[in-house]
């Protein structure tokens, strides 16, 4: 909420985008914050071996025992190699209780299973799980029926990775439920489920959208992946 209060009071100052590029450039940051924000990421999202070597080479402390990370590393590995089973059973291993606490959670893992059969070419199998475990989880959750319809979509194309639904089939869905589990096994720990660095994301985008409606001239960060501010007017 500082930087945002002191943004403000700058725009009320100047509009000019150099001005506020000046001050930006003033603002204090220190390679211990960046450190801390990048050891935060590391195991919120469960790399282990990486913070443990950006520990070992930055000095920096993690804020868990690394070795608490075990479960949620195993479940990530198997829902990369795309064994839904494994990772279903690993979770009430884990927590008996957690997939029925969540159940748009479960969809999103039996989806996954579905998605996994179909990029086999096990189309019998898939229908038939399709049809005994999906269609009434369906039913009993109207809530995700329209994501149910597009991954039984996926049945209608001899190619389906080609079809307009063909996104469910690349990794970055598998990587999205990995995520989801990931942030359950951290809620059920007591732990902090949304990175820190995901968080000051959330608050620029707000920020720039304020500037932005209130039609202020200030850098905006254009592409957040490389860093690029350009005028914003």
């Amino acid at each position: 909420h500082y930087y945002i209060t002191n943004n403000l009071r700058i725009m009320d100052e100047s509009s000019n985008c150099a001005v506020w590029m000046s001050r930006l450039e003033t603002l204090p940051l220190s390679r211990s914050d960046m450190n801390t924000l990048v050891m935060d990421y590391l195991v919120t999202e469960g790399y282990k071996d990486a913070a443990q070597v950006f520990m070992d080479e930055a000095g920096v402390q993690s804020p868990i025992n690394l070795e608490s990370m075990s479960d949620r590393i195993k479940i990530r590995e198997a829902m990369d190699l795309g064994n839904i089973d494994l990772v279903t059973q690993m979770i009430n291993d884990f927590d008996p209780e957690l997939l029925d606490m969540k159940p748009t959670l479960y969809f999103h893992l039996q989806q996954q299973k579905l998605i996994e059969l179909i990029r086999s070419k096990n189309i019998e199998e898939a229908l038939l799980f399709a049809q005994t475990e999906l269609a009434p989880h369906g039913e009993d959750h109207p809530e995700v029926l329209a994501e149910l319809e597009k991954t039984m979509s996926l049945f209608a194309f001899s190619e389906p990775e080609n079809c307009p639904f063909g996104d469910l089939l690349k990794p970055s869905q598998k990587h999205k439920v990995a995520g989801e589990l990931n942030s359950a096994v951290l809620e059920s720990q007591n732990q902090q489920t949304t990175t820190n660095l995901h968080t000051l994301l959330k608050i620029l985008h707000w920020s720039q959208d304020m500037l932005t409606q209130q039609k202020v001239s200030y850098p905006k960060m254009e592409d957040i992946s490389s860093g690029i501010i350009s005028n914003s007017t």
